[in-house]
């Protein structure tokens, strides 16, 4: 299974540096897993997904700490995060050393794109 690997951009609307986006995609059920992200300098993240889900299609987002053991994260409802549905935006609340998205459910049409955006506690630069 192949992963994906990540696009990153810098929010041009933000002049500080502060915000990060971050993009997967194609996640499909035969290339589950992004690659992971360095996740502890953000202070706030929000994900959504977009894309086709597929029957029963679900994505969750996992964080680690070490880069080998996963664990789904949680939103600020303290649920997991298992999106199922296009255009859901959810706040993950833990902060792991490392975040990636990984399609836990689908068929062959699950085609989807994880959008995860960042915001730098302390900006870069000013």
């Amino acid at each position: 299974m192949a992963t994906i690997a990540y696009t990153h951009t810098e929010d041009g609307s933000v002049n500080d540096g502060s915000v990060s986006v971050f993009q997967w995609t194609p996640l499909t059920t035969t290339s589950p897993g992004g690659a992971p992200i360095g996740a502890v300098q953000y202070a706030d993240r929000s994900v959504q997904v977009v894309g086709t889900f597929g029957a029963g299609g679900s994505i969750t987002f996992q964080g680690s700490n070490d880069g080998t053991n996963w664990a789904a994260l949680n939103n600020a409802q303290g649920s997991v995060i298992a999106l199922t549905a296009a255009s859901q935006l959810k706040q993950i609340v833990e902060i792991p050393r490392y975040i990636r998205p990984y399609v836990t459910a689908g068929d062959g049409t699950t085609s989807v794109t994880a959008i995860l955006v960042a915001r730098r506690a302390n900006p870069l630069r000013t």
